[in-house]
């Protein structure tokens, strides 16, 4: 589904509430289904051109959060204000602010590319003149003029997302909300969302992106809120999570697996009792921190190759953003999905 609103024309500096230098503020939200609490006092910003990733499992709360920034579900507690406008006092300057593109695009299959371009200008205040003229712009500017004259029914994946987002920018919003946008995308079709996200950022837009992609957060964020179970368990831009999570590693593969044990005990004190216990009969490498870094990794080789242990690769690395969210997340499938089980507990 796609949204804006003809209150968002002036772009970023537009509307009442230009001055302010946070496009969305979220202020200790909290929203309970049942007994079951799907929120509790989640608190973050999005400031104007940045974009802030929202990480987090299935079910961590990552949709409900969209959906009250959105004006789609009330807060039971907290206060939350998107481009100035709070979203439980005014939703419907809210939603004149922003642009929502889920998970799944809403568009008529049985129009054309151009004729639903026309239709969400119209429905927003455009004189049909303008809806007509802004149409064939966006077409132009999303690569899809080959497309227009065609039912969007005929369209690819990647092709229905692309006039799915066009039509939430009919009109410009000065808040953006993407949730997992490239589900389901090839890899075409979602760096051209990638690009899109850079032109939200340069054109002074602030824009929550929802995603399970971490190399997506990775890439795009200004800064990554990761939340579980209805929680916020860290946020910061991605190198400082990185750095939170643990420095460099070292990783040793043997030319022949069978000398893992063997390598093992050539490292010595250099191998951590955690990464000793982390091996396993189907380990095909050992990983263990590398504190000092390149001398962690010349000390590892010399007592490797004193031990005449052969290796197929050795690396040295920083923490990505999957260790980063293995080590922030709980295990979704041991703990439960708190989001799904609110939502059934109050159905």
């Amino acid at each position: 589904m796609s949204k804006s609103g003809k209150g968002s024309g002036g772009g970023s500096n537009g509307g009442s509430n230009g001055g302010s230098s946070k496009g969305v503020v979220v202020d200790g939200i909290g929203k309970s289904f049942g007994s079951v609490d799907a929120l509790r006092d989640i608190s973050f910003d999005v400031g104007r051109g940045e974009v802030v990733a929202l990480l987090g499992p299935n079910g961590a709360g990552k949709t409900t959060t969209v959906e009250i920034l959105s004006t789609l579900t009330k807060p039971d507690r907290g206060r939350a204000t998107v481009a100035g406008h709070d979203v439980a006092g005014d939703p419907a300057m809210v939603r004149q602010s922003i642009m929502l593109t889920g998970q799944h695009v809403a568009l008529d299959d049985m129009l054309s590319g151009y004729e639903n371009l026309v239709m969400f200008g119209r429905l927003q205040g455009l004189k049909k003149s303008a809806a007509r003229a802004r149409a064939r712009d966006l077409l132009r500017e999303f690569d899809l003029e080959q497309a227009a004259g065609r039912r969007v029914g005929t369209y690819s994946g990647g092709m229905r997302r692309r006039v799915d987002i066009a039509c939430g920018l009919v009109v410009r919003p000065e808040v953006v909300f993407l949730d997992e946008p490239t589900t389901g995308l090839d890899p075409r079709s979602r760096q051209a969302v990638w690009e899109l996200v850079t032109t939200f950022k340069d054109a002074g837009i602030a824009t929550l992106l929802t995603t399970q992609y971490l190399e997506e957060a990775d890439a795009l964020s200004d800064r990554i809120v990761v939340i579980d179970h209805g929680t916020v368990v860290a946020q910061g831009t991605a190198d400082q999570l990185k750095e939170r999570t643990g420095g460099t590693y070292c990783e040793m593969v043997p030319r022949d697996l069978a000398d893992l044990a063997a390598m093992a005990d050539a490292l010595g004190s250099l191998l951590p009792a955690a990464s000793r216990a982390a091996l396993t009969p189907d380990s095909d490498r050992i990983t263990m921190p590398a504190p000092d870094g390149p001398n962690t990794l010349s000390a590892a080789l010399w007592q490797l190759n004193s031990a005449r242990i052969e290796l197929a690769d050795i690396v040295l690395r920083r923490p990505s953003l999957d260790d980063v969210f293995l080590a922030l997340t709980a295990d979704p499938a041991v703990e439960g999905d708190t989001e799904v089980l609110a939502r059934q507990v109050s159905s």
